[in-house]
């Protein structure tokens, strides 16, 4: 197979259109001996002649032509190679893996991917639902590239491998039964709900939350019931089963349960986002990321 040679193609593609080997050589900044030999060596290469002379000028052959008439499609397709190129080192273009917890991808991921659909319709995000500590362990293996996790299951700031980013501090607010004592109260405090049944998973980031918040108000809540999502704990909380800490931002039906906001001791939970570190210099997934800081900064982050 004859091995192809763009810039020679280049040049002889130049020549067609500025007509002689001085025009091409002042084109392509070139000196004319330049030209020539490229062209001479174009043609050893193709097999056949590509140039005749033509008075004082030389002129192309039918065979130059018709190897020009198949390099103008290579040409076109390397234009849009550049053209693509481009637009991905902008971020305007790339598929970006990311793993998310279950409450930030209807609060963050899904508002940023729709404003990524209008102002940068190249960019595909992959969402991929995974625990707060199982995100990193994605990023880091390579599996996705955006992890978005509460800070207190993160790699430390110090850890080299990734750059973190703070996205919000998403406030907890307590679920009652409608005809709680405190339904209705002016002001509810985590100590004043000491005595309750607590609805919380027996483990994990939520589990440790819990008791944290719980702690810091003076006491050790009593576990009534165990649940992992928040359908099941609002259910328990309807039903008049217990009470429990639920994120601000969790996309849950909450009719059946009064949601109150607690006051001095109120508990926030923080949302950080990470990469591999460098990759979010002027990529795809920077503008996820970007897309994701606008989201948390939305009016829903109240």
């Amino acid at each position: 197979m004859t091995e192809w040679d763009i810039r020679k193609l280049q040049i002889l593609r130049t020549l067609r259109e500025r007509g002689t080997v001085t025009a091409t050589a002042e084109a392509l900044r070139m000196t004319p001996s330049a030209v020539s030999q490229q062209l001479t060596n174009l043609a050893k290469q193709v097999g056949v002649p590509l140039l005749e002379a033509h008075g004082r000028r030389v002129r192309l052959t039918d065979a130059a032509r018709l190897v020009l008439r198949h390099a103008e499609a290579v040409f076109e397709q390397l234009e849009r190679a550049d053209a693509e190129l481009a637009a991905y080192v902008r971020g305007d273009v790339g598929e970006v893996r990311v793993a998310a917890f279950s409450t930030a991808v209807p609060a963050l991921v899904v508002p940023a991917v729709r404003e990524l659909r209008a102002a940068a319709p190249g960019v595909v995000v992959r969402v991929r639902e995974a625990e707060a500590g199982e995100a990193y362990e994605l990023l880091a293996a390579g599996e996705v590239d955006l992890a978005l996790s509460l800070a207190a299951q993160a790699p430390t700031v110090g850890d080299g491998r990734f750059t973190r980013v703070p996205l919000a501090a998403d406030p907890l607010d307590v679920a009652l039964p409608r005809e709680h004592r405190l339904a209705n109260a002016e002001e509810v405090r985590l100590a004043d709900l000491a005595g309750e049944d607590w609805i919380f998973g027996g483990s994990g980031p939520w589990s440790d939350i819990t008791r944290g918040a719980c702690e810091a108000a003076g006491f050790s809540p009593r576990q009534g019931h165990s649940a992992a999502g928040w359908t099941a704990i609002l259910a328990m909380v309807e039903a008049g089963m217990g009470v429990a800490l639920v994120p601000r931002m969790a996309a849950v039906a909450r009719g059946g349960a009064a949601m109150r906001e607690l006051d001095a001791d109120r508990p926030v939970r923080h949302v950080v986002a990470a990469v591999r570190r460098g990759s979010e210099a002027g990529t795809a997934v920077g503008r996820v990321l970007s897309a994701l800081e606008t989201a948390a900064a939305g009016p829903a982050r109240g």
